[in-house]
């Protein structure tokens, strides 16, 4: 009896089965590259989305470039047609001024009314002209321009004006030639500009100082036109370079804009830094590489 419970206590009770993992060395292969497909069509799905996004927004702007050209042309082309019947009306007031004899009792009156409306005719042709100008389209002509001898014309060429309301013109002249592929004409535009807009911010009878200067980086040339005027408050320099935004009575608003403008179109850029009280100072940032 007791031999007969060892050889059962001997026994045991049941034998451990083979252990499995749970995928053999196929199934895990194939398990991976399914995760794999999975988590690439994940990726793909959300680079294609991307792109979508990107498409809208780049046809977007095509169609708002589209309609602002469409925009530009129109209101290009009825510049010019308001032009043409001002110059017709220009002459016809000259001629109504002559025909005012010396005798007429009125002739004091008259002519004075037929004078303001012949400035404001003068002055809307003005508007319209630098509008064009605006918004035309600007093709550059670059040439090698050594920026130095410029910038001494443009101070040549401005000192007078300078000397007439009292305010102190100075040249910083860099010490080596720099010479960049600009349109000279254009420029010199952007930058007497520049010189009026520091000369309206001071005052004439006080005078003041202007300095222009020319300095360089090993990418850029920098042309800074300094006044001591006003001064310029931070919100009012984000809106200065806005088209038609004007801090001067009876300013056109574009000087700055097309300033900037033509900077632009030689892939600089034109910045402020400026203080209430103490004055600002316009830099031009041009490419030393066109």
């Amino acid at each position: 009896m007791r031999d007969d419970m060892r050889q059962q206590a001997a026994i045991p009770l049941h034998n451990p089965a083979p252990r499995h993992t749970l995928f053999g060395p196929m199934e895990s292969f194939w398990t991976g590259l399914s995760l794999g497909a999975v988590l690439g069509l994940v990726v793909a799905a959300g680079v294609a989305v991307v792109l979508y996004r990107r498409s809208l927004t780049l046809q977007k702007r095509a169609r708002e470039a589209e309609r602002l050209a469409e925009l530009g042309t129109l209101t290009g082309g009825l510049a010019h047609e308001i032009k043409n019947p001002l110059s017709t009306v220009q002459l016809n007031l000259q001629l109504l001024m002559e025909d005012i004899g010396p005798d007429d009792p009125q002739r004091h009156r008259l002519v004075n009314r037929l004078g303001i409306v012949q400035r404001e005719t003068s002055r809307l042709r003005d508007t319209l002209d630098d509008f064009l100008r605006y918004a035309g389209r600007i093709e550059l002509d670059r040439q090698p321009v050594e920026l130095n001898s410029m910038l001494e014309e443009l101070a040549d060429f401005f000192a007078p004006q300078a000397q007439a309301q009292r305010v102190q013109l100075r040249l910083k002249t860099s010490p080596a030639p720099l010479t960049v592929m600009i349109d000279p004409r254009l420029i010199k535009q952007a930058i007497l500009n520049l010189m009026l807009n520091g000369m309206q911010a001071m005052d004439g009878n006080s005078g003041g100082e202007m300095i222009l200067s020319l300095s360089s980086t090993p990418t850029h040339v920098l042309i800074d036109v300094i006044d001591t005027g006003k001064g310029i408050s931070p919100d009012v320099q984000r809106k200065i370079f806005r088209a038609y935004f004007s801090m001067r009575k009876g300013g056109t608003g574009l000087g700055l804009a097309m300033s900037k403008r033509i900077v632009d179109e030689h892939g600089g850029e034109l910045s402020i830094t400026s203080e209430v009280g103490k004055g600002s100072d316009f830099t031009i940032w041009l490419p030393r590489k066109a």
